[in-house]
Formats: C-alpha cells, sequence, structure tokens
C-alpha cells in the first residue's frame, strides 16, 4: 500500500474528513449517470435538449453537476433517453440505524 492510501485509510476514520470525502459524491453520481444515459442513448447534449424541450445550455448545467434536477427533470431526460428513472436509498456510511 503507498503512504497516500495509508494516509487516507486513517483520515478515513476521522467523520469530518469522512464527510468531505463523500459530500461530492450526489452530485458528481448524478452527473455521470446523466451522461451515461444520454451517451448510451447515442445523442448530444443538444438533441437531449430537444427532446426535453429545453436548451443545451441547460442539459450541459445539469451534466456538470451545476444544477439540481427535480424528479419531474429526471423523469423527461429518462423518457427522452429511452430509459427507466429508478430512485432509490442506501444507508449512510456515516451514521448507523438506531
Amino acid at each position: 500500500m503507498t503512504r497516500v492510501n495509508e494516509l487516507h485509510t486513517q483520515w478515513m476514520q476521522d467523520l469530518e474528513y469522512q464527510a468531505a470525502y463523500d459530500k461530492p459524491e450526489g452530485g458528481f453520481a448524478l452527473a455521470s449517470a446523466l451522461i451515461e444515459a444520454r451517451a448510451s442513448a447515442g445523442i448530444t447534449q443538444e438533441e437531449l435538449a430537444r427532446r426535453m424541450e429545453t436548451t443545451q445550455s441547460a442539459v450541459a448545467r445539469l451534466e456538470g453537476g451545476r444544477s439540481q434536477p427535480s424528479t419531474r427533470t429526471l423523469e423527461k431526460i429518462a423518457k427522452a433517453t429511452g430509459t427507466r428513472l429508478k430512485i432509490s436509498f442506501e444507508p449512510n456510511k456515516l451514521l448507523k440505524a438506531p
């Protein structure tokens, strides 16, 4: 194991470090999923925007993680990319259920 990996493992014991490390995941994971759905559909941002009746810049903001889409917007993306929207809750690594 490298020194960086050892430090990361050690620091992950600290809840503040862990929260900071995990925080960006949600937005980036969503943006990544949006990009993957569009790419799998074989369409450009412009085509996705046309199908959603919005602008290419709005799609770019979504894919860049700079805006939080509503459930309605996510449903439009799913329809426009020929996918199914699935939302789930997963256990938080930082918190344990009572």
